[in-house]
């Protein structure tokens, strides 16, 4: 573990763990061993990050985080409040699987998963995605795309500054402008 991080003496960091310079743990936060985090990230109070999770650069956590084994945040993901995500889609006490069991979630760069957003394990949720507070995601989700509710479903694209797009794909807050590809959308240079 890196000595340039900081941590609240409540926070209890398993041995193994990895720790990027600048990175935050708030009150009351679990590091488990071998779990990953990388630069400048803010992991708030009451957060649960697992083993063998692998979390990016400047990743902000807010409170209540649980972040399961098999789950990896790439940089610039931002997590809201109370948002959880699973890594077993079929879970039993008295049969536990074990990491072989597990399926894998990859959040992209960039993308926001809202309060109280539920992250179903096997998909992978696109760059600068934004998942709206109370979601539950059952599907993989594009790149900039946008979506809400139970399940969640498409309600539009979005810009990389969080501003929804109009039908052509223009933001009016930044001015950028986007065309659609095979993975969602790309930004014009």
């Amino acid at each position: 573990m890196d000595d340039t991080y900081r941590a609240h003496r409540s926070a209890c960091i398993d041995e193994g763990a990895e720790i990027g310079d600048g990175t935050s743990i708030w009150h009351y936060t679990h590091i488990r061993g071998t779990a990953k985090i990388g630069r400048n990230c803010h992991i708030g109070q009451n957060c649960y990050v697992d083993v063998n999770v692998k979390i990016g650069d400047f990743v902000k956590l807010q409170n209540n985080v649980s972040v399961y084994e098999c789950v990896e945040l790439e940089d610039y993901v931002f997590c809201g409040p109370s948002s959880v995500f699973t890594n077993d889609l079929t879970p039993r006490a008295k049969f536990p699987k074990g990491s072989e069991g597990y399926k894998k979630t990859l959040v992209k760069e960039g993308a926001t998963i809202g309060a109280n957003a539920t992250i179903v394990c096997g998909h992978t949720i696109g760059r600068n995605a934004l998942i709206a507070e109370g979601a539950v995601i059952i599907e993989d989700i594009p790149d900039y795309a946008m979506f809400g509710g139970v399940p969640a479903k498409q309600m539009g694209w979005v810009c990389e500054c969080g501003q929804p797009l109009d039908h052509k794909f223009y933001c009016s807050k930044c001015g950028a402008k986007y065309y659609k590809v095979k993975a969602g959308l790309e930004k014009e240079e």
